[in-house]
């Protein structure tokens, strides 16, 4: 393809991409004022989960279908499924609600985060994708900038048109949406050629029944019990359901979801490994601290998403620097180590965390943790194109994104679990501090601080110690406003809380950082997936022609034989071919 096709393709592509990274960065700044509204802070991560579970499942199903029909349709059933779950989610009266309608945009979502990286993947070489990198980064380093701050400041907008500032969260993808189909009908005109194969629909079917179970008991272990009934039914149908899918996968060979041939590529397997971690850490990082933000540093939403703008801008520093090196280098092997160690000081830096600490230092740690993603995120994906052959470019690159996705969803699920697990006990020893009593007893002595309505909730939670455990499981608005004295416990409690995550991420992204060094950097190949098919096609004409050409020259005649005397007839006895 010419450099203007490949522009014009990419021009598609980025409005697919700008639609999907926008509503994962404008969400989370904005969470806390959707769940105060809808009583649910405890169930923030039900809306997350369910948005991640969808969009991690069909992630492999877009993957494969794209190979069999071709990756424009399915990408623009990706978009127009995600524009109708963004109506319904603005619409939703519930947590519960939110949850499914996020569930019907993570349907479209998988197709919107991993057919761009397909499709790049069959018009550029390897080592001249990152030369293209600029246009994505540029895409993704804009929404990843305004999206905190447009979600921030939609929630924090009482009505806008007299719909309730937050559901513009989901609103705004509509007209965002309309233009991408637009684009993407107008630009995207790649060629494909459609093989006749098999559909793993037991592969589809046996993966949603592995992974459902476990990520259901990962996200309400912590209520049911680990070891009760409902986890026990849960932990038993998951490793029913992946063993299953392993056997139906083994039995579909070529045309299987996700082909285990991939996993015999030695590059392939331990980039997938390393994903799910790096997927564990990064959702984990990017899902909790603006909640800390915001709830302890008293951030509103608008101001949260500004401080995030440090591990946006690390991951376009390190994305362009990397992406560039590769582009020059053709070598990719330093930065999955680089990356994963700079996570691990991201993350052992933000342990140190406390209630006290400046703002500042939780920006630090955000920049270590953008300049480790921003290494890892393309040349993993680089890493498990450039280890499979052209007609697989597809299902490598969704698998790719399915185990990072995989990662993602247990990172939050989990992390998620033990934070909530972790605030009783974190706000109970907050509360047994000299410090903190000495600061509740004055507090509660002055009139002045017993007669202002903004401390009346969180007094009543102080003249009824067996609720302030699950204080912060809901509507978390009481300490907007309240004396800092009252809220110190709290506050203490949820940071302390917050601290247990991080050592959960250091500990994951430590074994991603060893794992880095069994890593095998094979050369990046210089061809696109287009033109290694076309070669092959080429090929295997030319050996078509010269077959053909050989049989008609190769049989002898009775004439030739009678000219040709007894040398032809010692020629005849040779086997033709």
């Amino acid at each position: 393809m010419t450099h203007r096709q490949i522009l014009f393709v990419i021009f598609g592509l980025m409005a697919g991409m700008f639609l999907s990274s926008l509503d994962q960065t404008i969400v989370g700044t904005s969470m806390r004022t959707i769940a105060d509204d809808l009583d649910g802070l405890a169930l923030q991560a039900w809306v997350t989960t369910a948005y991640l579970i969808t969009s991690t499942i069909t992630t492999p199903i877009y993957g494969k279908l794209s190979d069999i029909f071709g990756r424009r349709p399915l990408f623009i059933t990706a978009i127009v499924i995600f524009l109708v779950g963004s109506v319904a989610a603005g619409f939703a009266d519930s947590m519960y609600q939110l949850a499914i309608f996020r569930a019907l945009q993570g349907l479209g979502a998988g197709g919107l985060m991993a057919l761009p990286l397909a499709i790049m993947g069959d018009i550029l070489a390897p080592r001249e994708r990152a030369k293209y990198q600029g246009y994505f980064l540029a895409v993704f380093g804009v929404s990843s900038v305004i999206g905190p701050l447009i979600g921030g400041l939609l929630s924090g907008t009482p009505a806008i048109l007299f719909i309730t500032g937050w559901r513009w969260v989901f609103l705004i993808n509509l007209p965002i949406g309309v233009i991408a189909l637009a684009i993407v009908l107008r630009f995207l005109h790649i060629p494909h050629t459609r093989h006749k194969v098999r559909i793993d629909w037991w592969g589809a079917a046996t993966v949603v029944i592995g992974l459902v179970p476990l990520l259901l008991v990962a996200e309400k272990g912590r209520e049911w019990g680990w070891d009760s009934g409902y986890a026990i039914a849960c932990y038993v149908i998951g490793v029913l359901g992946i063993a299953a899918f392993i056997l139906s996968e083994k039995l579909m060979g070529d045309d299987a979801l996700i082909p285990l041939k991939l996993f015999k590529n030695s590059t392939f397997r331990m980039a997938t490994i390393i994903g799910v971690l790096v997927g564990f850490g990064m959702f984990g990082a990017m899902m909790t601290i603006p909640l800390y933000l915001q709830l302890v540093q008293g951030a509103t939403p608008t101001e949260s998403g500004f401080l995030m703008l440090p591990m946006i801008l690390g991951l376009m520093i390190a994305s362009i620097v990397s992406g560039q090196l590769i582009a020059r280098t053709g070598k990719y092997g330093i930065f999955p180590k680089t990356g994963t160690a700079l996570m691990v000081v991201g993350f052992f830096w933000l342990t140190f965390l406390t209630a006290d600490k400046p703002v500042i230092w939780v920006m630090v740690g955000m920049f270590f943790i953008g300049l480790g993603l921003g290494q890892l995120m393309q040349t993993l994906t680089i890493a498990s194109q450039n280890a499979v052959g052209p007609r697989d470019i597809g299902v490598a690159t969704s698998s790719s994104t399915f185990f990072r996705q995989i990662g993602g969803t247990l990172g939050v699920a989990v992390l998620f679990s033990v934070l909530f697990s972790r605030i009783p006990d974190t706000i109970a020893a907050a509360f047994a501090s000299k410090s903190v009593q000495d600061g509740l007893a004055v507090a509660t002595a002055d009139p002045s601080v017993l007669a202002d309505p903004a401390n009346k909730q969180i007094l009543g939670l102080l003249q009824n110690p067996g609720s302030i455990g699950t204080a912060l499981d809901g509507d978390t608005s009481f300490l907007n406003g309240s004396d800092p004295r009252l809220a110190a416990p709290f506050l203490e409690g949820f940071s302390n809380a917050t601290v247990s995550i991080y050592w959960v991420g250091l500990v994951v992204v430590l074994v991603a950082f060893i794992l880095s060094f069994f890593l095998k950097a094979a050369p990046l190949r210089e061809k696109s997936a287009l033109q290694e098919n076309a070669d092959n096609e080429a090929a295997l004409l030319a050996q078509d022609a010269a077959d053909a050409t050989g049989a008609l020259v190769t049989p002898g005649t009775a004439a030739d034989t009678d000219a040709a005397g007894s040398s032809s007839a010692s020629r005849s006895e040779k086997p033709t071919t």
